[in-house]
């Protein structure tokens, strides 16, 4: 059982979330929401279904990934009602769930019945979750204006879910550390994958996301999604995205490797990470977003002029001939939370000079975010570059000997805080 701090936090969270949906519910003229957990979909054709991870309004009352056809009903001045599905099934087991204080908040049903619970003392209700497991159902069906208003109560982070957080952090650094021990031993993208899980303790299917692990070439696929059995003949680099789902909130670290002898690989990872270091600590409330993605920018520019990869060209001509945008073609980052790529990000629409930007905002105290520069040599956005005017300010020999080790990303997960930010992943790695 997680210790009593977390526990406790638990219960101001209840409250919080509590004032803040009432809130909602009053602002949009309902006295009634009905929450889906929803459920994992018959793949087509099939009699398997998908792997099931929960709606994202449910985990965030209930950090319950895995039941399905689970109904949470919130209503004003009244505890929040959750059915739970729990069928005599001989073919699957059921899960258990932990007595915890939290339960207390709640008043609590098992149900062998897959429908909803009954709707007493709700005279307009709203019902939110997928559709296809909203049929039949009576009140207003995913209205649009009061989901963006529930999405809002999510960007700022109760203590109980920064406390998650960090634990997602820390249990997901301890299979960095075994991936990346794996890697330096000689082993494949495999059995790298199987180091973390090992680490990790929790499967692939119930991780937030799909592990990134880029050997070599493998590395320049910005989300890479197989694993190669093999052992490359060298292992030049590692490129690891991964992270842990805990009480259903997580993490998403990504750390680069060089492999043994790669001494000019290696300084760029070491210069592309003290640029994550000064973009980290830009953080802070009252940052703009987008400003952090330009100066990453900037940095990028800076790091190809010292390392000799770019010449003759200002970091500021780099930026505006589109020559940063080839080598870090992505975003500088995302909100984090029960999402991986948490919800109300973009109240605005992404500028052109950024148009792979997941968060548009400006930063505020609770928020979490990644942050995640990279630099990639990925032959589809080099190649324009080596087949125009711009190509005399390419270093190719070094470029070609750079390209077989894919490209590098470094990402941590950073709380804003009153006065600054807490950088959540450094924490984790001791």
């Amino acid at each position: 059982m997680p210790d009593t701090d977390l526990l406790s936090l638990q219960i101001d969270h209840m409250g919080i979330l509590q004032s803040r949906y009432e809130q909602v519910l009053e602002d949009h003229g309902y006295d009634g929401l009905l929450i889906s957990s929803g459920a994992a979909p018959m793949r087509y054709g099939d009699d398997q279904s998908w792997h099931f991870q929960g709606y994202g309004p449910f985990l965030h009352w209930t950090g319950l990934a895995g039941f399905e056809h689970a109904w949470l009903l919130i209503r004003k001045g009244r505890k929040p009602l959750l059915s739970l599905y729990q069928p005599v099934d001989f073919w699957h087991a059921s899960l258990e769930l932990a007595q915890e204080p939290w339960l207390e908040e709640f008043e609590l049903r098992f149900s062998e019945s897959r429908s909803t619970p009954e709707l007493s003392g709700v005279s307009q209700l709203a019902v939110i979750g997928d559709p296809s497991m909203l049929t039949d159902l009576p009140g207003d069906e995913n209205p649009g204006a009061l989901r963006a208003a529930l999405d809002e109560t999510r960007v700022h982070k109760t203590a109980y879910e920064i406390a998650c957080l960090a634990h997602a952090n820390k249990l997901a650094m301890a299979g960095h550390h075994a991936a990346r021990d794996a890697f330096l031993a000689g082993a494949s993208e495999f059995e790298i994958n199987l180091a973390y899980q090992r680490a990790t303790q929790q499967r692939e299917a119930d991780a937030p996301y799909h592990s990134i692990i880029g050997v070599n070439e493998h590395a320049g696929t910005l989300h890479y999604q197989y694993y190669d059995t093999a052992t490359p003949t060298k292992s030049r680099s590692l490129l690891m995205d991964a992270g842990v789902r805990y009480r259903g909130y997580c993490s998403d670290i990504t750390r680069t490797t060089a492999g043994v002898g790669e001494g000019r690989f290696a300084a760029l990872v070491q210069g592309l990470e003290q640029l994550q270091f000064r973009l980290c600590k830009m953080v802070a409330p009252g940052v703009d977003y987008v400003d952090i993605h330009r100066k990453t920018h900037l940095g990028i520019a800076a790091l190809l002029s010292a390392t000799e990869l770019v010449s003759g060209l200002s970091d500021e001509e780099m930026v505006a001939e589109g020559v940063t945008r080839a080598f870090f073609p992505h975003g500088i980052g995302h909100f984090l939370g029960v999402q991986v790529h948490d919800v109300a990000g973009k109240p605005v629409p992404s500028p052109a000079d950024a148009p792979f930007l997941r968060l548009m905002r400006t930063l505020e105290p609770g928020m979490v975010v990644t942050i995640e520069p990279g630099l990639y040599f990925i032959p589809s956005l080099l190649e324009p570059l080596l087949s125009g005017p711009l190509e005399r300010h390419i270093n190719r020999p070094l470029l070609d000997e750079l390209q077989g080790c894919g490209g590098i990303r470094i990402e941590d997960n950073v709380v804003v805080t009153d006065s600054g930010c807490r950088n959540l992943t450094r924490e984790s790695e001791g």
